[in-house]
């Protein structure tokens, strides 16, 4: 699949979560100009290592971080963003996966489904984490440039 399809479809999706999660209609656009930008990285980042884990940690990661520049062009919550932008990242199918093969009684291929599930969304939250830490430590470094005579 093309970059731009996937582009393009994660925008939608991102936009149609930020309506489910009742964010406010100027930011719908917005939400999925940041869902598609961390599917993007997430995609690249993939297709260069195939690493789903650290796929999944640069594309949260960079929500994280366009999620923060939003917040403070439209002087909103960043929470509004970041929440519908990493929608396309949460691991859906691998979980799906974990519980079809528990059903089928494959409990080996069911862990490795429910390990690698698990793993993405630990990448996912480091990715915020670090973003919103890397945030904070430049916002305090350019705050005390600014205040120097």
């Amino acid at each position: 699949m093309t970059y731009l399809l996937q582009g393009i479809l994660s925008f939608i999706a991102a936009s149609a979560f930020g309506v489910i999660f009742n964010a406010p209609k100027k930011s719908l656009f917005y939400c999925g100009l940041v869902g598609m930008t961390g599917w993007l990285v997430y995609s690249f980042v993939n297709h260069l290592n195939n690493d789903q884990v650290i796929a999944s940690f640069a594309g949260s990661f960079s929500v994280a971080f366009v999620a923060h520049l939003m917040a403070k062009k439209f002087k909103m919550p960043m929470i509004i963003f970041s929440v519908a932008g990493i929608i396309p990242l949460v691991p859906g199918g691998s979980a799906y996966n974990a519980m079809r093969h528990v059903v089928e009684k494959d409990y080996g291929v069911a862990v490795e489904y429910a390990a690698l599930a698990l793993m993405i969304s630990g990448s996912i939250a480091m990715g915020l984490v670090f973003a919103e830490i890397i945030t904070q430590i430049w916002v305090k470094v350019i705050g005390k440039l600014k205040l120097k005579p």
